[in-house]
């Protein structure tokens, strides 16, 4: 049930739905990507792994001492090619968080320098790149380092080529540039062959210039795919670049998010780097866990298996929050959204200004959005129409009903602006269903 339909653009009509609304709040929160209780569940026997059986290494580590820095060779070959694209060699295993892993690679970058070049903490200022709309998180490691950051439009391929070109071949303080290839965090885009291609091939003005790829989504389908894009180390490589990509990613979203799995892989030079940096901090990581994904997954057709059963309980709670907003939004020439094919999140477009008064709208009436503006690096979406939409945690049946909230929000939004003298937008509804 997704609700009565809405008044189409009756300001009274809307603000007394939206009265009633307020009245019986539907308290659902949407601000984050979060698995749902019932994916997590899909990893529950997880919990009694890896038992007390032995188990070796291959390489005559003791998985249940020190040691093993670089992670279980078994666990890497299972888990590099998939999740990073990468030969188990060139890959590393941390802890649970791979933003932790990307936070330490920058602050590495920054006090010693990338291999073969001056720390970056020697230039005057740091610049990044960073697709717009993108993930906050990456735009706070950013603001963590003091590196300015640089928007540059996302299409439904992958970042404005052209302007990536553009600032990377002229600006030598430009070091590095944020990538979120498959199923982009928050607008789902997938990276084009051709735009791999021209990230890993462009001129840059800084030697050391790196790519930061967070392979977060690598392997969360919502349908099994018929073929993937090269990736993005494999198109580095190829074009003369190897050393241009540092990969992230996790399992975090794939098995237990408190009790997952991250790794960072490159080439052979990047990889020798950062594990010599590591023997500082570290003896060696959590074995144990690696064992216990290992003994989960078993093979990569375990992977498979079990993200089939992720992408169809995903599938699900996006499809009724698309349904709704092509029912109750499609008419409206100022409103569109992103239909991705995997990953967490819906991005929105609502009418120029109001972003923000939706958000306000929505939590009043239940609903929990993540901020306008938060997708942008600035912190400010200068229209004001930008909007993360997150509804995996939800049953169906709530992201039916949080969508719906959603889209009575922005007609209520677009309405209330078209009452302001001077601000008609009425001309662009052809009548809502």
């Amino acid at each position: 049930m997704i609700g009565p339909a809405l008044p189409s653009d009756d300001l009274g009509e809307l603000q007394a739905w939206h009265a009633a609304c307020r009245d019986a709040p539907l308290a659902v929160d949407m601000t984050r990507g979060l698995p749902s209780a019932e994916q997590i569940a899909l990893s529950h026997a997880m919990l009694s792994l890896p038992g007390p059986t032995p188990f070796d290494s291959g390489d005559g580590q003791d998985w249940l001492n020190y040691g093993g820095q670089q992670g279980i060779p078994q666990l890497r070959a299972l888990l590099a090619p998939l999740l990073l694209g990468v030969p188990a060699a060139q890959a590393a295993v941390g802890g649970n968080s791979s933003l932790a892993l990307m936070h330490a690679a920058i602050g590495l970058a920054w006090r010693t320098g990338l291999p073969g070049h001056a720390p970056w903490a020697a230039a005057r200022q740091i610049r990044f790149l960073c697709p717009v709309p993108g993930y906050d998180r990456h735009f706070a490691i950013c603001r963590d380092h003091g590196i300015a950051m640089v928007p540059v439009p996302m299409g439904a391929d992958g970042p404005d080529m052209d302007q990536v070109e553009r600032q990377v071949g002229q600006d030598p303080l430009i070091r590095g540039m944020w990538c979120v290839p498959r199923h982009s965090n928050p607008c789902g885009a997938t990276y084009s062959e051709e735009v791999l291609r021209r990230l890993a091939t462009m001129k840059t003005a800084a030697a050391d210039f790196t790519l930061f790829c967070d392979n977060a989504y690598a392997v969360h389908d919502f349908a099994p795919q018929s073929s993937a894009p090269p990736g993005l180390y494999e198109a580095c490589a190829t074009a003369g670049n190897p050393d241009r990509a540092l990969l992230f990613g996790s399992t975090s979203k794939m098995t237990i998010p408190g009790a997952g799995i991250a790794l960072l892989g490159g080439s052979a030079r990047l990889l020798d780097w950062w594990l010599a940096a590591q023997r500082a901090c570290t003896i060696g990581p959590d074995k144990v866990n690696q064992v216990r994904h290992l003994r989960f997954f078993g093979d990569a057709a375990g992977v498979c298996r079990h993200m089939q059963q992720h992408g169809h309980m995903l599938q699900q709670r996006f499809a009724q929050v698309l349904k709704v907003f092509a029912r109750r939004l499609s008419a409206l020439q100022d409103v569109h959204w992103s239909r991705p094919s995997g990953g967490y999140f819906i991005t929105l477009w609502v009418p120029p200004g109001c972003a923000r008064r939706v958000v306000r709208l929505a939590a009043e009436a239940g609903v929990a959005i993540m901020p306008a503006g938060t997708t942008h690096c600035s912190g400010t979406d200068a229209r004001d129409r930008c909007l993360r939409i997150a509804p995996s945690r939800l049953s169906p049946s709530e992201a039916a009903q949080a969508a719906a909230i959603i889209a009575g929000c922005v007609l209520l939004a677009r309405a209330e602006m078209s009452s302001v003298p001077g601000r008609d937008v009425s001309n662009t509804l052809k009548g809502v269903p």
